[in-house]
């Protein structure tokens, strides 16, 4: 069969159209990752403003706005032990201009058995790592009222009275949660569990009494430590913090089961071309290294990380390896 020359330039274009169609696709992400950013970035923060997270979110908000030549906004979507926010960015185009900044609850929140009312996440079904901002240890505190030093004369305290006894988290399935029932099992004390949306609501009821217990990254509360008006119990980290260098660690006193890693880090929803999540991996590592951003860390207790993808993935699987099993004996529940 013969074609007109006609017909063999229609076929041509058609054959030519229809390879650049295939090669579309593979184009799409260095191309797209040249153009980016050309819009604002939005990096969600799962808790209300003034925690920690919360914080460290705008610190490096400020940098990347700077480096990035876009705003680089933060929205605050409190709530379910950080679930909400992170529902919200698992749900979002993974175009590389929603993101969101978590702590170590996703690794609690992530493990529980049973999500009510909502539809669970999973960091690795979910979410690319992207890089980790910083780490932050986690800090029990109690409100002066109670007679208490440290973790161990806590526990002394709370077997021999008769008083109610209250502990606060950021909510269902949070870090404080799993460290509340897990201190509790461990040592079979008495406390009811009081969950609030984010860490600057419960700093404030434990500052006003009305719960005697409590926690969250040692950034959020580091001034009412050193102030006295709430009191160091101990710290969860595997070593003391340098910001509270006079609190044991719960290793120290005879409680290592609540030793768990605070950290703060950055994901992107699972999709995400690769050449995106190099260009923002490289802002974060840019941002983790700038003097005054390490400064500012510094200052409140955090510790400037920026690391690898690959060690961001080891050490959530690690985490979670670590946590589930007793997040499931627990029966932690996000609702």
């Amino acid at each position: 069969m013969r074609f007109s020359p006609r017909a063999q330039s229609g076929f041509s274009r058609r054959a030519m159209l229809a390879a650049a169609l295939v090669a579309l696709p593979l184009l799409g992400g260095p191309a797209l990752a040249q153009d980016y950013p050309n819009k604002p970035i939005r990096v969600v923060v799962p808790f209300p403003a003034g925690g920690t997270t919360d914080m460290l979110a705008r610190v490096f908000a400020q940098r990347m706005t700077e480096s990035m030549g876009q705003t680089v906004l933060i929205e605050n979507v409190g709530g379910a032990g950080g679930s909400l926010g992170a529902d919200v960015v698992a749900r979002a185009a993974p175009d590389g201009y929603t993101l969101l900044f978590h702590n170590l609850t996703f690794s609690t929140t992530t493990s529980s058995l049973q999500y009510v009312g909502r539809s669970k996440h999973d960091i690795e079904a979910d979410f690319i790592p992207i890089s980790v901002a910083g780490y932050v240890p986690m800090l029990l505190l109690a409100h002066p009222s109670v007679p208490a030093k440290d973790l161990k004369e806590f526990v002394a305290y709370a077997k021999q009275t008769d008083k109610p006894l209250f502990y606060g988290s950021t909510g269902p399935g949070s870090v404080m949660n799993y460290s509340g029932e897990l201190l509790k099992r461990d040592t079979a004390i008495k406390m009811d569990h009081v969950p609030f949306r984010g860490a600057a609501p419960l700093v404030q009821e434990l500052l006003s009494g009305r719960i005697q217990f409590g926690g969250d990254q040692l950034s959020t509360s580091l001034e009412h430590a050193r102030s006295g008006n709430l009191r160091p119990m101990a710290v969860q980290s595997a070593k003391r913090s340098p910001a509270l260098p006079d609190v044991p660690t719960v290793r120290e006193l005879g409680f290592p089961n609540l030793e768990i890693k605070g950290w703060n880090g950055f994901f992107a929803p699972k999709g995400t071309p690769e050449p995106i999540i190099a260009k923002l991996h490289q802002q974060i590592v840019a941002a983790a290294n700038n003097p005054e951003v390490r400064k500012r860390m510094e200052q409140v207790g955090a510790e400037p990380s920026g690391n690898s993808q690959a060690e961001m993935k080891a050490m959530l699987r690690e985490q979670i390896a670590k946590v589930k099993p007793v997040v499931e004996e627990l029966k932690l529940v996000v609702q």
